[in-house]
């Protein structure tokens, strides 16, 4: 289902802003990213700094056939606009298209291409922004179960659509067959890889507050000791996004309720949907998994 921003006459209005945002795993060059949402998301919002966090681009299935329609190039054209613009844009490298990391620590006028980056906000804490596939056992010693799980995924990804085509037709809301069943894989991978465990425990070796990272395709917030552990999701099922404000608070936003709300009330501009929202605490593929 694609979502769209407020129209153009009042595209200024409705811009909403932040000091930073930072969305990961848009997956372009697949069919499962949600490039026009994704569009949309960045027509609406704007910033000083946006940080890229992993699988931009997807390689892996580049390689495999080549799937590029006007609505992924519409997502880098915005993109570009926004550093004519003025914001800094940090494109974190991720496994999904590590081609690039030959050309790491490279600028291109606002545009900065690392494998990871250090974040201080507003209010002084020091975050290391890294996609995190680094720290996933299975993506870095066993490529080939990676690669065979990737292939399952598109094909879950393609099942969804005809599921949801029919649950509209029917008056039901949308449901991801390929998001229940990834959660659930992802859950066990993270059990024995103790993903967040490692991303945690380097990040307080190094002295860092906090970490931000993408990857597994699960937003989240919480705290893993000492360390706050951040997770964008992704651009393939949830649409999700964090942002950090003036003060330096980071927010988890959701797209399709910032929508829905626009619709609901299309006088205003859509206003973010937080990580406190009752809907996503009531979500059992999307809200904070339980301790």
């Amino acid at each position: 289902m694609n979502e769209t921003a407020p129209s153009d006459a009042t595209e200024a209005d409705a811009k909403i802003r932040f000091r930073t945002l930072f969305i990961s795993d848009l997956h372009l060059g697949s069919r499962g990213c949600q490039a026009d949402a994704l569009a949309a998301f960045l027509k609406a919002h704007e910033c000083d700094q946006l940080y890229l966090v992993g699988d931009i681009i997807d390689g892996w299935r580049l390689k495999r056939s080549l799937y590029w329609p006007q609505s992924h190039s519409n997502v880098l054209r915005r993109l570009l606009t926004l550093t004519k613009r003025g914001t800094e844009l940090i494109f974190v490298t991720g496994n999904h298209d590590e081609f690039l990391r030959r050309y790491s620590d490279h600028s291109f006028g606002n545009l900065k291409l690392v494998d990871r980056a250090e974040h201080r906000t507003a209010d002084g804490r020091r975050f290391l922004v890294i996609h995190g596939d680094e720290y996933d056992v299975i993506t870095r010693y066993h490529r080939w179960i990676a690669f065979l799980g990737d292939v399952g995924y598109n094909l879950l990804l393609s099942v969804n659509r005809v599921n949801n085509y029919f649950r509209e037709r029917l008056g039901f809301g949308r449901w991801s067959l390929s998001a229940w069943v990834k959660h659930r894989v992802k859950r066990a991978v993270n059990f024995i890889s103790d993903f967040e465990g490692a991303v945690a425990y380097a990040c307080e070796r190094e002295g860092f507050q906090g970490v931000i990272c993408g990857h597994i395709h699960h937003a989240e917030m919480r705290r893993v000791g000492n360390i706050e552990y951040l997770n964008c999701g992704d651009w393939v099922e949830s649409c999700t996004a964090l942002a950090e404000d003036d003060e330096g608070k980071i927010h988890l936003l959701y797209w399709h309720e910032e929508v829905a709300a626009y619709r609901e009330a299309p006088s205003r501009a859509p206003a973010p949907l937080l990580v406190d929202s009752p809907a996503r605490q009531a979500d059992p593929i999307l809200s904070d998994r339980a301790a």
